[in-house]
């Protein structure tokens, strides 16, 4: 019985740590920018406010008045220049326009080959997380060998258990390629 229970913990971690890619994939493609305005493409954007990084979030509140528009309302209107700054130095291809109250981002449309290179970006990602969706099989199949080696687990059990893992990574990379290709048809839709 002390077998099955370590099997259970070792297809149980590799559940966590196959769902936490898939929390990682998820937040990255977030930040993949389509043609139309989030605030999740200001996130990660630090402010320097008071020569302390900021996050922009802390600073302002953020809206989407329009597909094509993100306003950017800074509590203190002091630091409307820093806001200002850092967008443009975080290179996501936006010009800010500051009107001495709020900061309104433009977001502009796409181009076919700006589409094109964001799909293949989101491919990259997606091939990133497979990789990691997939050094949990490889560390959880190690777990379980070493289990077979140690005798605490009949061979077929570890084959039964090496198949869950298996499962398991069948599951999530079908995950990670469903959300892939929500995304592509959201790069591409005009």
């Amino acid at each position: 019985m002390a077998g099955e229970e370590e099997v259970e913990l070792v297809l149980s971690e590799c559940r966590e740590a196959m769902e936490k890619t898939e929390e990682n994939y998820k937040h990255a493609l977030i930040k993949v920018r389509t043609g139309r305005a989030s605030t999740a493409l200001l996130d990660g954007i630090m402010v320097n406010y008071f020569d302390t990084p900021t996050p922009l979030k802390q600073l302002a509140g953020l809206s989407v008045p329009d597909p094509r528009m993100i306003v950017i309302s800074p509590f203190d209107k002091s630091c409307l220049a820093d806001v200002e700054r850092a967008i443009q130095s975080a290179n996501l291809g936006l010009t800010p326009a500051n009107d001495g109250r709020v900061i309104r981002v433009p977001i502009p449309a796409l181009t076919e080959d700006r589409r094109k290179d964001l799909v293949r970006q989101v491919k990259k990602i997606a091939e990133d997380h497979r990789v990691g969706v997939r050094d949990g099989r490889r560390e959880a199949i190690s777990l379980l060998k070493d289990l077979e080696k140690d005798g605490t687990l009949p061979k077929d059990d570890c084959r039964r258990a090496e198949k869950g893992v298996q499962d398991l990574t069948d599951e999530f990379v079908g995950r990670i390629e469903a959300l892939t290709g929500q995304k592509e048809k959201e790069v591409l839709e005009v």
